[in-house]
């Protein structure tokens, strides 16, 4: 499969009539506006990160925003911007271009096909790396001026006159100790309004957001490559029965003759001297040979630690990043699980819009879209990988799978069954039977009748 050809690079199918691989710039050009989307997706959440926030009022004895403002940050916005991008996207190129294709390539593969894929797998981890971290920053940047929530140090940036107190007083109970009451945000008097409105944007958590949909998208690609994942046992893919759930079943009396006899009609290259695999003969033999040989505990194993562990260094990275936030006193507790919510959201939905699942997919990325779909599939179409041309034409429909029309469809109401002489035997043309015995004289009668 070519990753950067359309229905021209993948052939017709046709052994010697496939064409030659080539890069449709159609399809290039769908991809381009992917980026490009969300290019523009970013310069919106920039744009809505930066408007005046909503200032929620508060009390100024409430503890929960009386800590103070710390200077320097544990982790900062560039630091973020390394941890939660450089970072993925350098791991990203490292993998793509070591450990794609793999070791199933068969010998002989033209290098130049073998970059194509190197190529489609990196494009595609940082198109969904991308996709994550736009996602997330969207939503967060419009619901922090949407809410409006103080920060944990707000009452250090606040800098209230106290004088004039009574004039900013907008609810609560009015008492000595002011305990109750609730301010505007006009009592601030701080003259650094940008350092000021980055109070009132505590909920949620950006740096949590963005860390989450950075870095776990990156165990996502990790764990994706490397085949880490829980061993599971997939449906239908083992023996239901006892024999598969014992501790030995090729040594079982009941089952030795079918593993002898499986062994037996081996060859001595490996390949199975069967007749037709749709044969219940064989398709018999096949089945004991599973039962004999194939244990329900061969059918999967866990993958080693090491590779558990190199998954989750960015995970854990990304709840340092986010914890950072709390002894920092920039967020509270439910902002930074909000966050991480988001992130981790945007990041598995981002994984899964261009990677195949985990336990299913082996590594790889979804195939390019198709020549003719690059932009739009349209009603009907299940798939944007598939070409138009393999549609099911317009009436083709039944015939195409030997539908023949009923009485309904052909407007004949009230058939009364015939005799057909022939076979010596009544035929009932059901109103709702659409079935031939492949008789020619009969099908021409009932035709006949029906026009």
């Amino acid at each position: 499969m070519s990753d950067l050809g359309g229905p021209s690079a993948r052939g017709n199918g046709g052994g010697g009539g496939r064409k030659k691989a080539g890069i449709s710039w159609v399809l290039i050009a769908s991809y381009a506006l992917d980026w490009i989307v969300m290019i523009a997706a970013d310069a919106v959440g920039f744009y809505l990160g930066n408007i005046t926030p909503n200032r929620r009022p508060f009390s100024l004895s409430d503890p929960n925003i009386s800590f103070p403002f710390t200077v320097k940050e544990t982790v900062d916005s560039k630091l973020l911007l390394i941890c939660n991008a450089i970072i993925p996207i350098a791991v990203i190129l490292f993998v793509a271009l070591v450990f794609v294709p793999g070791n199933t390539v068969p010998k002989g593969t033209p290098k130049s096909l073998i970059w194509k894929r190197k190529l489609w797998e990196l494009h595609t981890g940082w198109l969904g790396l991308a996709l994550s971290l736009t996602g997330a920053w969207f939503i967060t940047s419009g619901m922090k001026n949407l809410f409006g929530k103080p920060r944990p140090d707000l009452l250090s940036r606040c800098q209230p006159d106290l004088v004039n107190l009574q004039q900013y007083v907008i609810g609560g109970i009015a008492n000595l100790s002011s305990n109750g009451q609730l301010v505007s945000a006009d009592i601030c008097k701080n003259p650094d309004v940008k350092l000021l409105e980055d109070g009132f944007r505590s909920y949620p958590s950006g740096h949590s957001s963005s860390a989450a949909a950075g870095l776990i998208y990156l165990s996502f690609f990790l764990a994706s490559k490397f085949s880490v994942t829980i061993p599971f046992l997939a449906s239908g893919g083992y023996p239901d029965d006892a024999n598969a759930m014992s501790s030995f079943p090729s040594r079982l009396a009941n089952n030795r003759g079918n593993a002898e006899e499986a062994m037996r009609l081996t060859s001595s290259n490996g390949t199975e001297e069967l007749g037709n695999p749709n044969d219940p003969a064989t398709a018999k033999q096949l089945a004991s040979h599973t039962k004999a040989v194939f244990a329900v505990r061969r059918q999967a194993a866990a993958p080693p630690v090491y590779l558990l562990a190199i998954t989750l260094v960015p995970f854990f990275l990304a709840i340092f990043i986010a914890s950072s936030r709390w002894f920092d006193f920039r967020h509270h507790g439910f902002d930074i699980l909000f966050g991480f919510i988001i992130g981790t959201i945007t990041a598995w939905f981002a994984f899964r819009y261009y990677h195949l699942p985990i336990a299913r997919g082996a590594g790889w990325a979804w195939a390019p879209r198709s020549h003719d779909k690059a932009f739009w599939a349209g009603i009907g179409s299940y798939s944007y990988a598939t070409e138009k041309k393999d549609w099911v034409r317009a009436g083709e429909e039944g015939e195409g799978f030997g539908h023949a029309p009923t009485d309904i469809e052909m407007g004949v109401r009230n058939r009364k069954p015939e005799y057909d002489a022939q076979n010596d035997r009544m035929a009932s043309s059901s109103a709702l039977d659409g079935r031939h015995d492949g008789d020619h004289d009969r099908n021409s009668s009932l035709q006949g009748q029906a026009f």
